[in-house]
């Protein structure tokens, strides 16, 4: 039986077929219909499109950000730009939902269940609020954990290796990525990686360093901060930005671009918003200044090629190790670009989960094979600890991998441990 009108007969909603009741309506979705098909006594049920419907929420400005790098910091830009211009958006990923200035929910999966996505466009609706702005992950995108959300834009960062422990391959996992640009929905890929994905080029708009695009970057510097002039058709405009690095130039770029497209602002408005943007906590976010330390989430060899190549004038160390339970094949590749770019490597635990820590570092070291200055050792707390020991006065060094987590994952179990404070409390600041 669909319910396809109300929702009075019932106390409860849910997607989880274990805890249906009498008084539970349940959510029939992608994920859960095989689930669901099994039942002896088929529940009353509602479909993501009938609750859309139902709720309300049709009439909410979808912004859907997917790619290997740069998913967070560009939706926080997008959300940014928005507020600044005098807009009411939401925002949903991995650094919580947010709606408006409020933060309502701390860190979550980057893209939630179709139900808890739902609920969150529910409260965005409640709050007033015309944009909701989301990251959709590989994963979110197989499982289909979009289903029936129509997307006003979607935005393509970049498709580089990652999660093949789920996707198999490079090939499936750029095959899954494609699938999200496969309709005519307005979309903003990167020109510079557009040979990573295929697209349906109807309503396509694109950005770009040095490949042409409908917003161009025309030039730029990368000394403190960033400073481009940039052109989106005939129009121009000019930005500055306390962010530093070329891949967080790609970032701002896709954020501009975004905003250009919903909101049909001159190119140089929304410069004019960029600066008050500073980045989110945890991406590329500076600890300290004398000695200049900088903690990056990046997790895979393109994300530590991009933060690396971006510094590459100045003397770098670099803390990192790679995730247990993880696709093992990127592990020398990380070895690999710290090799190319970084003066002295420091090679330790990320979250090892159940692997052997010590297993991680031999794989990770496979790509160092011959390098001088590698130190390694599973302590993460003590990897940090010699690195600042070691640094000399023109040294930045970047401690990769976690950002703003404040935890280390060993053994099922979640420790308290976060890379900003271990170094805030061996150089006694605060």
């Amino acid at each position: 039986m669909i319910i396809s009108s109300t929702l009075k007969d019932f106390k409860f909603l849910t997607d989880d077929t274990s805890k249906i009741t009498t008084e539970t309506l349940f959510l029939k979705t992608a994920q859960n219909s095989h689930y669901f098909d099994k039942l002896e006594h088929k529940p009353s049920y509602i479909t993501p499109h009938e609750l859309i419907v139902l709720w309300g929420i049709e009439g909410l400005k979808v912004v859907g950000v997917t790619g290997t790098n740069g998913k967070t910091s560009v939706t926080a830009g997008i959300y940014s730009f928005l507020l600044d211009l005098d807009q009411k958006p939401a925002l949903q990923g991995t650094r919580g939902f947010f709606v408006q200035e409020q933060r309502l929910e701390d860190k979550a999966m980057t893209t939630p269940s179709i139900l808890e996505t739902l609920h969150n466009m529910k409260v965005a609706q409640e709050y007033n609020c015309n944009y909701f702005i989301m990251e959709v992950s590989s994963h979110a995108i197989d499982q289909n954990r979009i289903e029936d959300i129509s997307f006003a834009l979607k935005v393509h960062t970049n498709v580089t290796r990652d999660h093949l422990d789920y996707h198999g391959s490079v090939e499936e996992y750029k095959r899954v990525k494609s699938l999200f640009f496969a309709d005519e929905t307005p979309k903003l890929l990167n020109k510079d990686d557009i040979k990573n994905i295929t697209y349906n080029p109807i309503n396509a708009q694109s950005y770009g360093v040095d490949e042409p695009a409908t917003f161009k970057v025309q030039a730029f510097s990368l000394l403190n901060g960033i400073t481009a002039g940039v052109k989106h058709l005939s129009s121009e405009g000019t930005f500055h930005s306390p962010m530093v690095g070329l891949f967080n130039l790609f970032n701002l770029m896709a954020s501009i671009g975004s905003v250009v497209m919903l909101t049909n602002k001159t190119i140089q408005e929304v410069c004019e918003v960029v600066e008050n943007f500073a980045g989110v906590a945890g991406r590329m976010e500076v600890v300290s200044t004398h000695p200049l330390v900088v903690v990056d989430f990046a997790h895979t060899d393109d994300g530590m090629y991009q933060v690396l190549d971006s510094i590459k004038d100045r003397d770098i160390s670099v803390v990192f190790g790679a995730g247990g339970n993880r696709d093992k094949g990127k592990r020398p590749k990380m070895g690999a670009v710290a090799g190319r770019f970084a003066k002295r490597i420091y090679v330790t635990s990320d979250n090892p989960r159940d692997e052997i820590p010590e297993m991680i570092l031999e794989e990770i070291l496979i790509g160092l094979r011959g390098k001088d200055n590698v130190t390694a050792t599973p302590n993460r707390r003590q990897a940090i600890e010699i690195a600042l020991s070691q640094m000399q006065k023109n040294d930045i060094l970047l401690i990769l991998g976690k950002g703003d987590e404040d935890y280390q994952e060993i053994k099922g179990i979640k420790y308290p441990f976060d890379d900003r404070a271990v170094v805030r409390e061996l150089l006694q600041i605060s």
